[in-house]
C-alpha cells in the first residue's frame, strides 16, 4: 500500500460546507478506500499517522504557542471512545487532555451552557479531544422539544462565536461527526447486550434514544451547517467501518497540525560549546 492511500490526500468531500443545506441521510455512512486495502494495512497507515500526530504534538508542546481541539460527536456507539484510544495511542500524555461533557451539574446549571466546555479547552502546546462535546446539551434538547428553533439558531450563533474566539487565540479547530448508519447502530447495542464484557457500556437510555432517530439526524443536520466555518469546519466521517473512521479522523488530525506550522524549538545559543563534566 502506498504511504499515502489517494482518499486520504484529500477529504475536502467530506466537509461540511458553511450554510450547507446538509441533510446527514444523504451523506454515506461507509466508504471504501481505493484499492481495497486489508486490515492489517489500514493499521499500518494508521499506526504511521500515530508517528506523525505524536512528532508534530511534541513541536507545538515545546512552543506552547498553539493548541489544537478536536471535537467527536456522533449517535450513541458511532464509536467516540474507540476513535479516541485508536488515534492517539501513543501521543505523550502530557501534551493531551480529553473531556466529555455529561448531564449538566447543577452548579454549571447556574452558568451558561458554554461555561463547563471553556474550562476544558486545552492549553497552548496540547492537544484537546472533546468526547461528547458542547453540541450534546442544545441537540438532545431540540430532539425533545426543549428548545424552539428560534433558540436552537440562537445556541448555535454562540457556539459559532465561542469557537471564533478559540480560533483567534490560538487554537485551531477540527469537528468530526461520526456518521453511523441506523443499522449498524443496532448491531453494536445488541452486541454490548449480548457480549458480557461489554455490558459497562451499555445504557438503556441509548434505546429510548434511538426512536428518535430522524430528530436526531435532523438537529445535527442543522448544527452541523450552522456551525461549519473556515476556522472551526465539520468534517462527516463514514462511521460503519471501524479502522476506515479512525484512519481519515487521524488524517484530519495530522492535516490540522501540519497547517498550524510549528517550528521546531529554537536553540539557545548559551548552550553553545558547553562541556558536561
Amino acid at each position: 500500500m502506498p504511504s499515502d492511500m489517494p482518499l486520504l490526500t484529500d477529504l475536502r468531500r467530506l466537509r461540511v460546507d458553511p450554510e450547507d443545506n446538509l441533510d446527514l441521510s444523504d451523506r454515506a455512512t461507509q466508504i471504501d478506500l481505493p484499492g481495497d486495502p486489508s486490515k492489517d494495512e489500514i493499521e499500518a497507515e494508521l499506526d504511521r499517522l500515530r508517528g506523525q500526530i505524536g512528532e508534530l504534538q511534541d513541536a507545538m508542546f515545546t512552543r506552547r504557542e498553539q493548541a489544537l481541539l478536536v471535537v467527536l460527536q456522533g449517535m450513541d456507539s458511532a464509536g467516540k471512545d474507540s476513535t479516541t484510544k485508536a488515534v492517539f495511542t501513543g501521543v505523550n500524555p502530557l501534551g493531551i487532555h480529553a473531556a466529555s461533557f455529561s448531564v449538566p451539574s447543577v452548579q454549571e446549571r447556574r452558568h451558561d451552557f458554554l461555561w463547563r466546555v471553556h474550562a476544558q479547552v486545552p492549553p497552548l502546546g496540547c492537544i484537546g479531544v472533546f468526547n461528547r462535546s458542547h453540541y450534546e446539551e442544545p441537540v438532545i434538547r431540540r430532539v425533545h422539544g426543549e428548545l424552539k428553533n428560534g433558540e436552537m439558531k440562537r445556541y448555535l450563533r454562540q457556539i459559532a462565536d465561542f469557537e471564533q474566539m478559540l480560533a483567534e487565540s490560538g487554537t485551531a479547530i477540527v469537528k468530526c461527526f461520526l456518521h453511523l448508519s441506523f443499522d449498524e447502530q443496532r448491531e453494536r447495542l445488541q452486541e454490548r447486550i449480548d457480549n458480557p464484557l461489554k455490558h459497562w457500556k451499555f445504557d438503556p437510555s441509548d434505546l429510548q434514544e434511538r426512536q428518535f432517530w430522524k430528530s436526531y439526524q435532523a438537529a445535527y443536520s442543522q448544527a452541523l451547517a450552522a456551525t461549519s466555518t473556515a476556522q472551526a469546519p465539520w468534517y462527516v466521517v463514514p462511521a460503519d467501518r471501524k479502522p476506515v473512521r479512525n484512519l481519515i479522523v487521524a488524517r484530519l488530525v495530522v492535516q490540522a497540525l501540519e497547517a498550524l506550522k510549528t517550528p521546531p524549538p529554537d536553540p539557545k545559543p548559551e548552550l553553545a560549546g558547553l562541556k558536561v563534566v
